[in-house]
């Protein structure tokens, strides 16, 4: 093997923030090289927002993200923010759109996105090395060498950029951990986010309306959504479900408002203007009929508005404004969109992402214990931290 080549810092991971961080340390002259064991760049950014990549959120706070410390993630986005991703794309000539939400997406294609991040990089000279898997990393005399198939490179700083474990088809891995922890760095126990939710017992009822989708309030502890929820045939997804999912801890229960727009009392309403309509025929008015038919039957609450007791009615209300499940778990990392969990913060500065403890030694995006909502916001961590590490290189 030839003699290690020397670098100010090496990057290991080629996915958003990595790039990100590339790009501004070695806009900064700082010579930088980016190491990945995928054979193209940013392939998880390619494949998102359905191919045109949900870039950023125009709403990113940081209370739409989940950490152990929720103040951890101000500085970064703080200091980086979406008008400034925003600008960056406009600078490139790319064309946006908002969908909903805040949620801006390329009008082309994702790859857009991508051939950004590798322009940027070689304005600043920086090497990437891809399809080169990682054979390990050391650290001594303030100095970091990292063997890669048949080379090998040393710097003073070394940045951790390999995500999470959550689709592990496109090469994912629990990478960032194992450096983790030869390193010293807590954990806190990653797990899948952003996931669509199994269901099982009572509840297999649901599983026979695969396909169906309604707009629903969704709620764990605190937190609650409103978006669409989709049935599937292994339990629930959707933009709701998946929101929530980042929220919900297994054995726990989740609610589902079926009907936000409606008052408590709007069966009794509909009891004294339309006392002959049956129940089943109401709900199916404000549902999808195989959603209506399998509640109004799981309620119990078959005939005419004028035959049915007001106490019940108020209670199938009440029910369907809070309906009750207990998820049996998730589709898991196979079908998570990101990881919740990961390196701690408390080992990390808020302002440069270097690990307190060990001196040129970085953690950014997704390996980070920092997850954001659904809908642009984890690019924007990825930006943001990414940026914050590139500055301090």
């Amino acid at each position: 093997m030839t003699a290690a080549a020397p670098y100010d810092a090496i990057i290991l991971g080629a996915g958003g923030a990595g790039l990100m961080c590339a790009g501004v340390a070695g806009q900064r002259g700082r010579r930088v090289l980016v190491i990945d064991h995928a054979d193209r760049p940013g392939k998880k950014i390619l494949i998102s927002g359905g191919g045109r990549c949900n870039f950023t959120n125009i709403h990113a706070a940081p209370d739409r993200f989940l950490s152990a410390n929720p103040h951890f993630a101000k500085s970064a986005l703080g200091r980086y923010t979406p008008e400034d991703f925003i600008a960056l794309v406009d600078r490139y000539r790319i064309a946006w759109h908002e969908k909903t939400l805040g949620q801006l997406f390329c009008d082309g294609s994702a790859k857009e996105i991508v051939g950004l991040l590798m322009a940027e990089c070689a304005r600043g000279n920086v090497r990437v090395a891809l399809g080169r898997p990682i054979a390990d990393v050391t650290h001594a005399d303030g100095r970091f060498t990292v063997r890669y198939g048949d080379e090998a490179a040393t710097a003073p700083a070394l940045v951790i950029a390999t995500g999470g474990p959550s689709i592990p088809k496109m090469g994912a891995t629990g990478f960032a951990y194992d450096l983790a922890r030869q390193f010293g760095l807590k954990l806190v126990e990653p797990r899948p986010a952003l996931v669509p939710l199994t269901l099982s017992g009572e509840d297999l009822l649901f599983r026979e309306l695969s396909g169906v989708s309604a707009e629903v309030i969704a709620r764990a502890g605190k937190a609650s959504f409103r978006e669409a929820t989709l049935f599937t045939h292994r339990g629930l997804s959707g933009p709701a479900i998946l929101q929530i999912s980042s929220y919900w801890r297994n054995g726990e229960e989740i609610g589902i408002d079926f009907l936000p727009d409606r008052q408590a009392d709007w069966p009794l309403a509909a009891k004294r203007a339309r006392p002959k309509t049956h129940f089943h025929t109401l709900l199916g008015e404000l549902l999808p009929d195989r959603l209506a038919e399998a509640l109004a039957k799981k309620i119990g609450l078959w005939g005419e508005l004028a035959n049915l007791p007001d106490a019940k009615l108020r209670a199938a209300a009440a029910r369907l404004a809070d309906w009750r499940f207990r998820p049996n778990g998730s589709e898991g990392f196979a079908k998570a969109e990101v990881t919740a969990g990961g390196i701690a913060t408390d080992g990390l500065s808020s302002q440069t992402m270097e690990a307190r403890k060990i001196p040129g030694l970085y953690a950014i995006g997704e390996a980070v214990d920092v997850t954001g909502w659904l809908g642009g916001y984890n690019f924007q961590w990825a930006w943001a931290s990414g940026w914050a590490a590139g500055q301090a290189l």
